[in-house]
């Protein structure tokens, strides 16, 4: 019998697109400007084309198999749990990559919005970890609604940034259009899959669809329509009215915006920016701190760190062990040793990894359905690809695979010496005691 309450395709279309839209749209154009030029638009039609047999896929294993663990569960489901301890690891540890670059992209509009320096883009960012980590330690969380008001207006802003900014658009600024060789569009790409990542969020909520099997899919189908045409929008006035200074800005918006609104339009971005960064910060420290507790009490991180509740029911040694991380990895970006582009780059890494296990599950768990599956497939082969133009930034979701698979089976080991003599100490009690042993099995 079906659920008589629950996400339409209304709602659900605006959390999926709040899933994938978020503060890395404020700077990615740049950023892939800086990589690849002009061409740069070519890796977000590429990535565009590309999002569409991924959100298509996950949606149907979301329909499928809907379970509030994510990828997480359907990698534990296809493969078993020892493999899925990696794409725990990826996502837990991808926040305190990615908080930092979200937390400072909102101190970079907000300072140049009051004409502050670096350090003071800086000093913001961690007072937005701050805020958020004080919000969670007290379990004062942003409803849904609230979240979703603020992603509808940076849609909004985009929009109308897009429509105005259209008409200042200069040919002669796409020219030439590839100034780094082809090479540098994969490039691009690398660092533009922060932007894409999102889709496999959405299988955290298909429990709460009302039809999942039905609305769903149409929901992820609607986001991805609105998500592709907002960024390839943003992406093609950024180049075409900002031209070489693109490459050469944090806060492309603001300029966009200063075009044709003047000197206020920079309170106005830094102020969408800011709330659109506290939003993210909150939501992810919120999601990562009990990712953390599910882990260690699974047994696939250490519970020391990641156990201990609060009186309002918040894990707060693992969302203390994830802010901090990130207030360090902030700290690190300040003075220099770590910049913005580098931040995003790790994430995209992190994420597209995880992406590509879920992808791999699909190839298993979607028997039956040969199209869908050979879609699965040949988006392993995508990402995989992106996963190569990360470069050296493969390295990250590597090292964090292998500590997963480490402390999974040292712990396993340990759990099992320890099971094994606690059932001998048992035995010898129950003889003791004339009980019968398996009345007392650990």
């Amino acid at each position: 019998m079906e659920r008589q309450s629950g996400l339409g395709v209304g709602t659900g279309t605006a959390l999926c697109i709040g899933a994938v839209l978020g503060p890395g749209a404020l700077t990615l154009t740049s950023a892939a400007a800086a990589a690849a030029g002009p061409g740069s638009i070519v890796a977000w039609l590429g990535l565009v084309v590309v999002s569409l047999p991924i959100a298509w896929v996950f949606a149907a294993l979301s329909a499928r198999h809907p379970d509030g663990g994510g990828v997480a569960a359907f990698t534990s489901r296809a493969f078993g749990p020892f493999l899925a301890a990696p794409v725990g690891w990826w996502f837990y540890w991808a926040v305190p990559l990615g908080v930092p670059a979200a937390a400072l992209i909102g101190g970079q509009y907000a300072a140049a919005a009051a004409g502050w320096g670096q350090t003071a883009a800086s000093v913001v960012a961690l007072l937005v970890l701050a805020a958020a980590y004080g919000s969670n330690l007290v379990g004062l969380r942003l409803s849904g609604r609230i979240q979703l008001l603020m992603v509808g207006l940076l849609a909004a802003l985009l929009a109308v940034t897009i429509t105005v900014s259209g008409t200042h658009v200069q040919p002669t600024h796409f020219a030439p259009f590839l100034p780094h060789g082809w090479n540098s569009v994969g490039i691009a790409a690398g660092i533009l899959f922060f932007a894409f990542a999102g889709w496999e969020a959405v299988s955290h909520l298909a429990a709460e669809f009302s039809t999942p099997s039905r609305d769903l899919p149409r929901a992820t189908l609607l986001a991805w329509g609105i998500v592709s045409v907002l960024y390839l929008g943003l992406a093609y006035v950024t180049i075409g009215v900002l031209g070489p200074r693109a490459a050469n800005t944090t806060t492309p918006l603001t300029l966009l915006l200063e075009q044709d609104f003047g000197a206020p339009a920079r309170a106005v971005a830094a102020t969408a920016a800011l709330l659109l960064t506290f939003g993210a910060v909150n939501a992810y420290l919120a999601g990562a701190s009990r990712l953390g507790e599910a882990l260690g009490r699974q047994g696939a991180m250490p519970r020391g760190i990641t156990t201990q509740f609060t009186g309002a029911g918040v894990p707060r040694r693992s969302l203390t062990v994830v802010t901090l991380v990130s207030v360090l990895i902030t700290m690190g970006a300040a003075l220099g040793l770590i910049g913005l582009d580098g931040l995003l780059r790790a994430t995209s890494a992190c994420l597209a990894a995880v992406t590509l296990a879920g992808l791999a599950s699909a190839t298993v768990l979607l028997r039956g359905r040969t199209l869908l599956r050979i879609s699965a497939a040949a988006s392993c082969g995508v990402v995989g690809t992106v996963l190569v133009f990360c470069g050296p930034f493969l390295l990250v979701p590597t090292v964090l695979a292998a500590a997963a698979i480490g402390f999974r089976a040292i712990s396993t080991a340990a759990s099992s010496t320890g099971d094994a003599g606690t059932d001998s100490t048992a035995a010898r009690r129950d003889v003791v005691a004339g009980d019968r042993a398996e009345d007392l099995t650990v």
